[in-house]
Formats: structure tokens, C-alpha cells, sequence
């Protein structure tokens, strides 16, 4: 692949002070390749960071053609959230837990993306998913979702009732502490917790986890991912509806949420030579 990235913003998590040395560091290199850089404004701001240009996270995609990511899995979920439109292939570097997204150390940080931007990578296609709140059938919000969709009982520790179709077809009736939908990149995330499966990043399909169901023959099972999902809240009023664990709107009984995969995907990147396997038996321990 031919060196295509002129300009490079950087990404870093804010609440995070050790955060800054790295990110110093990848723009000094950066930079010291003629390579123009640019910090996300609100990065800029926490982390106290000078002498390079900031530029608002959803305007990136006029000032740069690839975006680092310094912090964890959540960062890079919000990040992504913001870009999905944007065309702005996502590069992600670990400074959190467990990593799945952001698959480079700050140890090798420099000379990976050293590699990349010498066009030696490889890319991914990730779906998102798109899911709207419908009440009295009017939208009431929406929201976007790398990882999943999470329908869940509020504050009471009591079950919740929730109906689904599948393209317009009813599917079941279950009362559980609610329901997950997730992208194969979520197969990791609250799903694998919940008894879930893994998929590849690369499959066309989505995962429904019911988490504790009362009936124990609700089962995790997946669908094409073109598929229009409905879920309606049968009672009581304390549920919620989480994108991505970040961000939550309350639902009230007889609301639906609708969930489909949005046209516009994100592009990761990764090193040369990146497994999806090998991570998997890094980050879960396997023999």
C-alpha cells in the first residue's frame, strides 16, 4: 500500500495525565518526518499540550487522512462514534485494561506507526450499529453504537419485559435484566460477559444476549446484520437503553427501540502481520 497519510491528528484520552508524554512523543516523530500534525482540541486542552495545531474532534476529517488513538478500548469507542461519517481510518494505542481496539503499546508505539505510515498495515471494515427510541410513534432520540446496543432494567432490582421482532417477524417474549445487541467487535465487550459468542470482526452479523433470563431456554443467538430489530419495553418504566456503556436514554413502558446497522462502517488499521487470533490468546489468557 502506497504512504497516503500527509497529516496525523492524535487522539488522547483526557482524563489521563500520563497520557501526554506519549502523545508528545508520537508527534515529535511525527513531525520530524514532515509529517503534519494536528491534536484533538479537547486533548490539547486537558493535557495541557502546545505548538501543534487543535482542530475539534468532529472537523478532523477536513485537517487529517489518519487518526491515532492514545488511551483504551473506551476512548476508542467514542472516538469512532464521532467519526463514523468521516471517512478517517483509526489507529489505536493502548494505554488502558484489556485492549481489544487498541491493539499497540505505548513501548513499540513509534515504530509501528513508523510502519504504518510507510503504508505497511492492514485494515478492517467495522459495523456500527444505529438504533432509535420510539414513543408514541414519534423518534424521541437516537444514538450510535461500535460495540452494542444494551437494553437493561434501571435503579429496582427487578426484572424487566421486553418483546422482540426481527424484520417484522415476532421472534419471543422474555423477561430477563434486559438485552444485548452487539457488532462482532462487541463480541468481546458486555456480551462475552454475558455468555455470548465470538465473533470475527470481519462477519456480517449481529448478537442478541439476553442477560439473565428468567427462562433459561433464552439462548444467545446471531442474525444477518442487515436486519431491522425491534425491541419493545413491555413494563415496568425503569429500563434504560445504553450505546456503547458511555452514553443512556430512559425508556418507558410501550417504547420500542429499533436497531440496524448503519450504511457507513469504521476502518481500523493495524499493523502488518496483525492476527485476530493472536489477540484473542493474548488478552484472554488462552493456552
Amino acid at each position: 500500500m502506497q504512504n497516503g497519510f500527509k497529516s496525523v491528528a492524535l487522539i488522547g484520552k483526557m482524563t489521563n495525565p500520563a497520557i501526554r508524554e506519549h502523545v508528545l512523543a508520537l508527534a515529535g516523530y511525527l513531525d520530524a518526518r514532515k509529517i503534519n500534525v494536528v491534536v484533538e482540541k479537547v486533548t490539547s486542552e486537558h493535557l495541557d499540550i502546545q505548538n501543534y495545531p487543535t482542530v475539534p474532534l468532529r472537523e478532523l476529517d477536513a485537517h487529517a487522512d489518519l487518526a491515532v488513538v492514545l488511551g483504551g478500548d473506551g476512548t476508542m469507542l467514542m472516538v469512532a462514534r464521532a467519526l463514523v461519517n468521516r471517512g478517517v481510518p483509526l489507529v489505536g494505542v493502548n494505554k488502558g485494561r484489556l485492549g481489544f481496539l487498541t491493539d499497540l503499546t505505548t513501548d513499540t508505539m513509534i515504530d509501528v506507526i513508523a510502519r504504518i505510515v510507510d503504508g505497511e498495515y492492514t485494515q478492517e471494515q467495522r459495523l456500527l450499529l444505529g438504533a432509535s427510541i420510539v414513543r408514541n410513534g414519534q423518534v424521541e432520540s437516537q444514538g450510535n453504537a461500535l460495540n452494542d446496543v444494551v437494553i437493561s432494567k434501571g435503579g429496582i432490582a427487578r426484572l424487566i419485559d421486553l418483546e422482540l421482532t426481527i424484520d417484522g417477524e415476532f421472534v419471543h417474549r422474555q423477561r430477563s435484566d434486559g438485552l444485548i445487541l452487539a457488532t462482532p467487535t462487541g463480541t468481546t465487550a458486555y456480551a462475552l460477559s454475558a455468555g455470548g459468542p465470538l465473533l470475527h470482526p470481519t462477519l456480517d452479523a449481529i448478537v442478541l444476549v439476553p442477560i439473565c433470563p428468567h427462562t433459561l431456554s433464552n439462548r444467545p443467538f446471531a442474525i444477518n446484520s442487515l436486519s431491522r430489530v425491534e425491541i419493545t419495553l413491555g413494563g415496568p418504566d425503569d429500563a434504560l437503553v445504553h450505546f456503547d456503556g458511555q452514553l443512556h436514554t430512559e425508556l418507558h413502558c410501550g417504547d420500542k427501540v429499533v436497531v440496524q446497522r448503519l450504511e457507513k462502517t469504521v476502518t481500523l488499521l493495524h499493523p502488518a502481520g496483525h492476527s485476530h487470533y493472536a489477540m484473542l490468546r493474548e488478552k484472554l489468557h488462552w493456552g
